[in-house]
């Protein structure tokens, strides 16, 4: 039987603006993911939840002009409790001048406004399905070369 896909949802520090993520969660539990909606958490919280959740993709939602500063916290924190598999997805206001540092530091992708949630659930599926799918490669000796 293949593993939903688990994903966590969260705004980013005190950022109010909660529609958009809410609209997605309940949309990637349409598809068939499991989502856990945890709010506005500060980047300590979001880290423990994905560890908690054990979960395969994180995403981040602002509108507030805090991605500078949260994202990388975030990332970093990620980075530093060794948790290397988790898809880390933005959703928000991000000027296109930002984009690319954030990419670089390790967003897997963002979506702005406006953002189609059939795209936004596609992009999470394939990328989530190719490293489940190298990781039952793995575990069933699938790689060895004796």
């Amino acid at each position: 039987m293949r593993k939903k896909i688990k994903v966590v949802i969260a705004k980013v520090g005190l950022d109010s603006h909660y529609r958009g993520a809410v609209i997605i969660a309940r949309y990637l539990m349409t598809r068939g993911m499991e989502v856990v909606y945890i709010g506005n958490q500060l980047p300590e919280g979001i880290i423990e939840a994905i560890i908690q959740e054990d979960a395969d993709v994180l995403g981040l939602s602002s509108l507030s002009g805090n991605h500078m500063t949260m994202v990388p916290r975030i990332l970093k924190g990620l980075q530093d409790q060794k948790i290397d598999d988790v898809l880390v997805l933005f959703g928000g206001i991000i000027p296109k001048e930002d984009e690319k540092p954030l990419l670089d530091a390790g967003l897997a992708g963002i979506f702005g406004p406006g953002s189609r949630l059939e795209d936004i659930a596609t992009f999470i599926e394939e990328h989530v399905s190719q490293r489940l799918s190298h990781e039952a490669f793995i575990s069933d000796g699938s790689d060895s070369h004796a």
